[in-house]
Order: structure tokens, then C-alpha cells, then sequence
């Protein structure tokens, strides 16, 4: 694989137009900041399937999914691989202080991130607290959605797991409207090596949900609810997210 530098082709834009604005690590950003944060980002597009980042490899920026959706992959010794995330749209991609990239990161859909070169953002990091802040608590999201879905894989049906990452996809990226739609970001394939079931269990529960009047289906991938608490109630949860007992 060649390898290229993320910085090369890039394009600047305006951060007021940005759609992710209120909701990435620079949300509480303003005037100077806003403008410090300009000139050190740029913005590069990955065609679903290509290879974002390499598992072990050097990673010299960090930044935010812009639009699109990836999957982060880990690899076992055995050269087993397995899905142990998604990102997508305000998710941040890499660390401050980690050199290399410690998952696999690939476009699951097509995908832009804007990124910041690593040391410009860490030197920003340390200048201005509540970029650190933000920083952290979408950490500690990321750890309690990574806490959540241990629950998921480990004691919720194949019905209810399909049904967590279906109200997933369509709680952070449907379009606005009634009634929610919004296009799966995974194929039935990887819904299935993400959720520990088989392709074919995976498509039995989407056919059941969508005979139950649950989801509706359209095209390839599209996914449509008119009811998100009713999903959410297939799921085994409430709509804040908390496990039903």
C-alpha cells in the first residue's frame, strides 16, 4: 500500500459551515480559537472500502469525522480480525500523545474527517483548557458507549442486537424529519462480524423487525422509523438509552 501524506490535497473551509460544529471537540471554540483551529485543519474525502489508517502505523493528525461513517478494526496474532467499532459523524479519530494509530480505520461509506496535524493540536491543547476538556468528555463517552456495548454482545438476543444498531445508526445519522431514514453505513456481512451473529441471522431479524411494523426498508441500505421508541423498546432499551429490566 502507498502511503500518502493526509496534508497534501487538501481543502480549507469555512467553520461556520460546518455540520458537526456544535457537536466536535472544537463545540466550545470561539472568534481566535475558531481561527487558530482554521489554520491548522484541512479536510481529505476516503471512498467507502479505503483504508484510512493503517492498525500500528505512524498517525500524524488527528481530527473528526466530518460526514460518512468508518469502522475501527483490531487484528489478533493469528491474523483474526475484529470490528470493535464505528465512527461516525463529530466522532474524533486518533489520540493526543499516541504517535501511532492502534486501529485499523477504514471508510465504511465515503468519508471526510477534518484533521489537524498532531503537533499543532497538542501544542492548542495545552493553551487552551477547554479544548482539553471537550476533549475528555468525549472520551468518557466513547468509554461508556464502549461499556454499553459490551452489554450488547454479551447478554442482549440476536433481535435486541440488531435492533442497538439499527437505533444507533438512525439516532446519529438520520436525516431530520418524520419519519427518521437514514442509509446503513455496514453491510449485512460486517452488521454481522460486529454483532457476533451470522449474515443470516442478521437479515432473519431485519425481515422480522420489518414484518413487525418496526423498521421500514428502502433501496439497498435505507432504514426508515416512524416509531424510535418502539425500536429502542425491540432493543431492550428506554429512549435515554438505559437497559430495561
Amino acid at each position: 500500500m502507498v502511503k500518502l501524506d493526509p496534508f497534501l490535497a487538501l481543502a480549507s473551509d469555512d467553520c461556520s459551515n460546518c455540520p458537526i460544529r456544535h457537536r466536535a471537540v472544537c463545540a466550545s471554540c470561539e472568534g481566535e480559537e475558531l481561527e487558530r483551529l482554521a489554520r491548522m485543519k484541512s479536510y481529505r474525502s476516503w471512498k467507502a472500502g479505503e483504508t484510512i489508517v493503517m492498525e500500528g502505523d505512524a498517525l500524524p493528525f488527528v481530527g473528526s469525522i466530518v460526514s460518512g461513517c468508518a469502522t475501527l478494526t483490531r487484528s489478533m496474532e493469528d491474523g483474526r480480525m475484529q470490528m470493535v467499532g464505528l465512527l461516525m459523524p463529530s466522532d474524533f479519530v486518533g489520540r493526543p500523545g499516541r504517535t501511532t494509530a492502534p486501529y485499523e480505520v477504514v471508510a465504511a461509506t465515503d468519508v471526510t474527517l477534518c484533521l489537524f496535524r498532531r503537533n499543532s493540536f497538542e501544542d492548542m491543547m495545552q493553551d487552551t483548557p477547554h479544548v482539553s476538556s471537550r476533549l475528555l468528555e468525549m472520551s468518557l463517552d466513547e468509554l461508556d458507549a464502549a461499556r454499553d456495548w459490551m452489554l450488547v454482545l454479551g447478554r442482549k438476543t440476536a433481535r435486541e442486537k440488531v435492533a442497538t444498531l439499527l437505533a444507533i445508526v438512525l439516532r446519529r445519522a438520520a436525516t431530520s424529519g418524520h419519519p427518521l431514514r437514514a442509509e446503513l453505513p455496514l453491510t449485512r456481512e460486517a452488521m454481522a462480524t460486529y454483532l457476533g451473529l451470522t449474515i443470516e441471522t442478521v437479515s432473519r431479524q431485519i425481515g422480522a423487525l420489518k414484518r413487525d411494523g418496526i423498521i421500514r426498508l428502502e433501496g439497498k441500505r435505507g432504514v426508515l422509523c416512524d416509531d424510535l421508541g418502539a425500536l429502542l423498546t425491540e432493543a431492550g432499551d428506554d429512549e435515554d438509552g438505559a437497559v430495561l429490566g
